[in-house]
């Protein structure tokens, strides 16, 4: 990935650094995609694996963190050699935040293994697979800096976003007809927020790649679709 450096050394350090981002976003899919398993079909033993998995993110994380202040103190890097360093930095960030809403959403499926009715998790299905092909475009596009395929994730976001709102209104409405799912239609509630929270790290780390790429963020403002804070229950009334 690294262009040539009069440092060999520091060739090596760059590749090393992209590798660790790779393993810590393949991580971070699998540990995604697996809790998105487990809240569909209701696997506690799976969703508890991922909660236990998230060490491993977290490892690589502090790991990434300690390369790139290595590299900072040690090579003074400029130009684009800098612009890699600290997008490193700022992209392993998100990845393990990212990490953590996986487990949020595992944790969420623990529980409502654990109920006697679980309420309908289909309507998840689409935003689910969604995000998770947005975190695999956003690996490739770090890999193959791919300025193009960073755009095209951070597009992806308000799609998500008006889906977790529709979702938010879907949900309430089925709560207020069967108040014996509020319990579980709450969990699920949280499971999407996470994911939705997913997506939007996976932008920041696609506006990151174009950082690292093009050498600027990204000059348009970020398309906002979550609209669940004015959302109201069918039949009442917003007080005023």
């Amino acid at each position: 990935m690294a262009g040539g450096h009069t440092v060999a050394a520091f060739d090596t350090e760059l590749t090393a650094l992209h590798s660790a981002i790779d393993r810590m976003a393949a991580l971070v899919e699998t540990q995604f995609a697996t809790a998105l398993d487990a809240l569909a079909t209701a696997d506690a033993a799976k969703a508890a694996a991922v909660v236990e998995g998230d060490a491993a993110i977290d490892r690589l994380e502090m790991e990434v963190e300690a390369m790139t202040i290595r590299m900072l103190a040690l090579r003074q890097p400029m130009a684009k050699d800098l612009r890699d360093i600290v997008a490193a930095l700022k992209i392993a960030s998100n990845l393990e935040r990212m990490g953590d809403f996986a487990g949020s959403v595992a944790k969420r499926a623990v529980t409502l293994a654990g109920l006697p009715v679980v309420p309908p998790v289909g309507s998840l299905t689409w935003m689910g697979r969604t995000v998770l092909e947005m975190v695999g475009d956003m690996r490739r596009a770090y890999a193959e800096q791919d300025a193009a395929l960073a755009a095209a994730v951070r597009d992806r976001d308000g799609e998500v976003d008006a889906a977790y709102t529709s979702l938010f209104r879907e949900f309430l409405t089925y709560m207020m007809e069967t108040p014996a799912q509020i319990t579980g239609c709450t969990h699920l509630l949280f499971a999407a927020k996470s994911i939705e929270r997913i997506g939007d790290h996976a932008t920041n780390v696609a506006e990151n790649i174009s950082y690292l790429v093009e050498g600027r963020l990204p000059k348009d403002e970020r398309r906002k679709e979550d609209h669940s804070s004015f959302a109201v229950a069918p039949g009442s009334t917003p007080d005023v």
